[in-house]
């Protein structure tokens, strides 16, 4: 059995595409997952599943929440192997950053630095951005709803086409944790 993390991107936001957590379990519990918990409001659910096919996983859950809401979820399950790896490999010095100032972006796949070539990042000073295989970390000294570079990184010239979500350092801790055997 492989531990995986579902991270759901848009749910819960702004009184839309409300799928509460108790629900998210049941859907969960109904593809035959186990160990199942979730993590905060925001969708980020973690379970153990037979599979090793992370897309496959993806898709049953898009499908599964479809099904059950009557709207379309992206969803990006990644396993617990990942998710450590994404957080050794932070290029920021997270251990002396408030939470909230630093962030990954997971995406569907791996990115291409082109995607981002004619981006100025100096103008955005002191805010700054990685690139990492199927992430981006992204520093934001004053937290992401403040950020300019946030806001710059989501425009379709960079993200087109992609599946992307955020979560915040003390969530990709979190992950890290709920997730290891």
């Amino acid at each position: 059995m492989t531990t995986y993390a579902a991270l759901l991107r848009g749910i819960n936001v702004g009184g839309t595409k409300r799928v509460p957590m108790p629900e998210l379990r049941e859907v969960l519990a109904e593809l035959g997952h186990t160990g199942i918990a979730t993590h905060l409001q925001s969708g980020n659910a973690v379970f153990r599943s037979d599979s090793e096919d992370e897309q496959a996983l993806a898709a049953a859950l898009e499908q599964a929440l479809h099904e059950r809401f009557g709207f379309t979820v992206d969803c990006l399950v990644r396993d617990a192997a990942y998710l450590a790896a994404v957080a050794d490999a932070c290029p920021f010095p997270a251990a002396e950053l408030e939470g909230k100032q630093l962030h990954v972006t997971y995406v569907d796949r791996p990115l291409d630095a082109s995607r981002f070539a004619d981006l100025d990042a100096e103008a955005f000073l002191p805010e700054e951005f990685r690139l990492g295989d199927r992430c981006v970390y992204l520093y934001a000294p004053d937290g992401l709803g403040r950020s300019k570079l946030a806001v710059e990184l989501s425009r379709p010239r960079h993200v087109k086409g992609l599946v992307a979500t955020s979560r915040n350092w003390n969530t990709v801790v979190k992950l890290v944790e709920l997730t290891r055997d």
